[in-house]
């Protein structure tokens, strides 16, 4: 079986992670989206939220698990079987930061192989850190985001 981890934060996911998750289906028999947990960051919506965006987002679709982890990346894939890491480049930036963590996790695991999709141009200027400042100023992410971000937004304000 084919199973690959998409880690992140995901605070929140954005319609550029549903892209790669998207184009990702095909290539493995199961996803897992694992939220990383890190208690130094600061985070704009709690694990709960997030963990809860995705699930309804792909409540459909059974090749898809969501669930938390903390440590190092590798560690969680070889807990759960997985041979691949899934990561998503949206430019050069993200490639060379990306790079240098791929590199480091295969001398690290070299049994868990790290692939990398490109975001489709219609979504490559999407990011967390972007969503969460519009939402700071009480912007619309409806374009930004898949409906259970922007519908639970919504009915917050209320």
């Amino acid at each position: 079986m084919k199973i690959a981890v998409f880690p992140g934060s995901f605070d929140p996911i954005t319609n550029g992670h549903c892209d790669i998750i998207a184009r990702a289906l095909p290539l493995f028999d199961k996803i897992i989206i694992a939220i990383g947990r890190n208690s130094d960051k600061r985070y704009m919506f709690s694990l709960e939220e997030r963990m809860q965006f995705i699930r309804s987002t792909y409540a459909d679709e059974p090749k898809i698990e969501v669930v938390e982890y903390e440590g190092m990346t590798v560690d969680f894939c070889h807990s759960v079987g997985a041979s691949f890491m899934l990561r998503g480049l949206r430019n050069p930036a993200d490639f060379e930061f990306e790079k240098a963590i791929a590199q480091t996790n295969r001398r690290l695991a070299p049994d868990v192989e790290t692939v990398f999709l490109l975001t489709s141009s219609g979504y490559s200027f999407i990011s967390s850190s972007i969503v969460r400042e519009i939402l700071a100023y009480n912007g619309d992410v409806s374009e930004l985001t898949p409906a259970a971000v922007y519908t639970y937004i919504e009915k917050e304000k209320q």
